[in-house]
């Protein structure tokens, strides 16, 4: 991301051994902190709600581009589509109301999490520009 501008140039560095040591110890940072703040079972509920989220954006992406660009080449086909994509956005999004109500504190920390991340995205494109 980095080398595309997409994020802080400082972590697309490599180090004398080819490797990104800026990134890694920003991510062992955040893993660290995210390790601190409770159990498995909370970061499991953390990320799970997210992952699923954005799974549902995936799928919900294949009726996008279907609608925006129904000419375009499709190397690979959606099975079962429209039905088998659209059971399986009922059910994610079931599966993510239920984190929510059943560990609404740490599915919505992992929600927040992802939210930083976009004014930290515009900071990132502002830099570049400069």
């Amino acid at each position: 991301m980095a080398n595309d501008g997409l994020f802080f140039r400082k972590t697309g560095e490599l180090n004398k051994n080819a490797v990104p040591e800026f990134a890694l110890w920003i991510q062992a940072v955040v893993a660290s902190i995210l390790c601190l703040t409770g159990t498995y079972g909370d970061l499991l509920t953390m990320i799970s709600f997210v992952v699923v989220i954005f799974y549902v954006m995936t799928i919900v992406g294949i009726f996008i581009l279907r609608k925006k660009r129904p000419d375009a080449e499709r190397p690979y086909q959606a099975f079962g589509f429209p039905v088998l994509p659209i059971i399986y956005i009922i059910l994610a999004l079931a599966f993510c109301i239920g984190l929510v109500s059943a560990s609404p504190k740490y599915s919505l920390y992992g929600l927040a999490i992802v939210l930083v991340g976009i004014p930290l995205y515009f900071i990132a494109i502002a830099a570049r520009k400069k």
